[in-house]
């Protein structure tokens, strides 16, 4: 799983100024994952407020971590079936927010979770839910 540390594979991820540190599996086997958005020229606009499809970005690739956190040997995440992103309040350059992914339920074939952006204050900056398909590792089974 340490290969979703960092920008997780994805160029854009640490691109835009995001980072995961750390993931983990809490006390009902639900996962999540954390990490830290500064974000860079390439997020903003000509303004430096950050583009709500960064937000989305990053939001979506914290859910799909933690999901990828709570699932066994080679199951992992498939694609995001649905999501929905509400920004509360603005991000700019210069700042640094944190980011954290929970999954919400797992079954089978699909995973819920939740993802939201904070700023210093641990004020909710924006947030996320989505509906995530899983490819189980049959041969595993």
């Amino acid at each position: 799983m340490d290969r979703w540390l960092g920008d997780g594979g994805m160029a854009i991820i640490g691109a835009v100024g995001g980072s995961f540190e750390h993931y983990g599996v809490d006390g009902e086997d639900l996962g999540w994952a954390s990490g830290l958005f500064a974000p860079t020229n390439l997020a903003c606009n000509p303004h430096g407020t950050v583009q709500a499809g960064v937000h989305a970005l990053l939001l979506d690739a914290a859910m799909n971590f933690s999901i990828n956190a709570a699932l066994p040997g080679r199951d992992r995440t498939q694609g995001t079936i649905e999501m929905t992103t509400e920004l509360l309040r603005p991000a700019a350059i210069g700042e640094r927010y944190a980011l954290r992914g929970e999954v919400v339920r797992l079954t089978r074939q699909i995973a819920f979770a939740e993802a939201t952006l904070t700023n210093a204050e641990d004020k909710l900056v924006s947030r996320s839910s989505g509906t995530f398909l899983i490819q189980r590792d049959e041969a595993a089974s």
